[in-house]
């Protein structure tokens, strides 16, 4: 058990025992439900020292879905909506795998790698944060931080190294008993990582790896799911709601109820595309780019809203930069903010939109002024009296429109930059059929409407060229 020591927590190891034979797993649920007289009973047979281990007896405290499942397995991987818990078990998990470990064969003690997206986060999350292994280690188990190392070290000698998804081949030559990987399914080289991890876990009788991890609709993730050596276990935000503020849930379940992000980042569910999607998920990701090339264009697209206030549709900005040099067939595009406001005034959006195109070095605004007419323009200019601006009118509906984009993103010819989720969340909604979701897919308005204006209209005009006079 992973507790202060042995000795003293004899009676408080031996609860899960005592719930086993209840046919429970946790004695923090068994508690809550049990009256007052039988909580006084336990807590009062237990001593002063059993009473300063019992904070530190995770089996105790943990919901199911903290607890590794039984039986022969290689991954666990932990699902769950932000705030479910996931870095509590994950930390817990690493205390199991070192504290109170003997040495192994020739002395050697055992070797875990921490790995995370970058190593501010391993350090800030996994190491110190509310809920790291630092956190949840009693004083006489806790380890030591050597920050010139990059590695923790605990009293009985084992040792817990940083690595980074950003250096996949920094996981080459190290070799470990365990490891724990954090937020797999939002790391930009996963594959690679997740690859080279698995090389390097070859040490002692049993090597395994716990994931925690929201999930998203990532190849790697679905391919580590799919293997028979894997086992899960999952959890909505609300499990935790103990421990979490109330206005949280409240404002995130306001906001987020009914969507698909709500469904990935609140309940944890790993989402398909919806059936026959403009766009899919593994479309997007192959097509994830992180250095950007020299742009020759960089245009902002805008979707008005046409009301303000919580309960409006949101005003899409989305900006976009393109490449144009040469035949069309060569021309490319990066989708490089969704910078997309919900409930601004037109005075609130425009300034957004405007600060958008500052901020990126865009050349135009391309807005749609099928609501707002020549008023959208004004309110724009009512910012900035130069501001560059195109106003497009839509003659055809959204998934016409939005066809011939998509057509580009199978043509390989359109990539993201990472962290647009809603934007993409609204494209794996659109299909031939229409936008399968609540509202309007205002973001993916303005992002078709900014590749209409750099790759779709210049290639109609450079295939049909005006006659030259000579």
């Amino acid at each position: 058990m992973t507790v202060g020591t042995d000795k003293r927590a004899s009676r408080a190891a031996a609860m899960p025992l005592i719930l086993a034979e209840r046919g429970l797993r946790s004695g923090a649920s068994w508690i809550g439900s049990a009256d007052a007289a039988l909580q006084d009973q336990f807590l009062n047979e237990l001593d002063e020292g059993e009473l300063l281990a019992l904070p530190f007896l995770f089996e105790f405290w943990a919901m199911p879905h903290q607890l590794p499942p039984e039986g022969d397995w290689r991954s666990w991987v932990i699902l769950g909506g932000r705030g479910a818990g996931k870095t509590r078990a994950g930390a817990e998990w690493v205390r199991s795998q070192v504290e109170g470990a003997r040495p192994l064969d020739a002395g050697r003690c055992r070797r875990v790698a921490l790995v995370g997206e970058t190593i501010e986060q391993v350090r800030e999350v996994m190491i110190f944060g509310d809920s790291g292994i630092l956190a949840c280690s009693p004083a006489d188990r806790r380890p030591d931080w050597e920050a010139m190392r990059k590695r923790l070290v605990w009293p009985n000698g084992a040792v817990a190294s940083v690595h980074t998804a950003h250096d996949p081949e920094g996981l080459r030559g190290p070799q470990f008993d365990a490891a724990w990987v954090d937020e797999l399914a939002k790391w930009k080289k996963a594959e690679e990582t997740w690859d080279q991890l698995q090389f390097a876990l070859r040490l002692g009788d049993d090597p395994r790896v716990c994931v925690t991890t929201t999930p998203r609709n990532v190849g790697v993730l679905k391919k580590l799911l799919a293997s028979p050596s894997t086992v899960q276990t999952h959890a909505p935000t609300e499990a935790n709601a103990a421990n979490l503020a109330g206005s949280f849930l409240e404002e995130v379940r306001a906001r987020y109820r009914g969507t698909r992000l709500g469904r990935q980042e609140l309940d944890g569910v790993l989402l398909a595309d919806a059936e026959g999607a403009l766009w899919t998920s593994e479309m997007l990701e192959a097509g994830r780019v992180c250095d950007l090339p020299v742009f020759d264009r960089i245009v902002v697209g805008v979707d008005p809203a046409t009301t303000a206030g919580s309960a409006s549709d949101e005003c899409g900005i989305v900006v976009v930069g393109a490449q144009t040099n040469g035949p069309p067939q060569n021309w490319r595009a990066v989708v490089l903010a969704d910078c997309t406001v919900q409930g601004a005034t037109p005075s609130g959006w425009a300034r957004a939109a405007i600060s958008a195109m500052e901020q990126h070095g865009a050349d135009r605004l391309v807005v749609e002024t099928n609501q707002g007419g020549l008023m959208v323009g004004e309110v724009l200019r009512q910012i900035d009296p130069l501001v560059p601006l195109k106003s497009v009118h839509a003659s055809r509906g959204k998934v016409a429109r939005a066809e011939p984009v998509a057509a580009l993103y199978e043509q390989g010819r359109v990539a993201h930059v990472a962290g647009m989720d809603a934007l993409e969340d609204q494209m794996c909604r659109m299909t031939a059929r229409g936008y399968e979701g609540s509202g309007s897919p205002d973001r993916v308005d303005a992002m078709v409407w900014a590749l209409h204006e750099l790759l779709i209209e210049p290639a109609a005009h450079w295939r049909a060229p005006g006659v030259r006079l000579l």
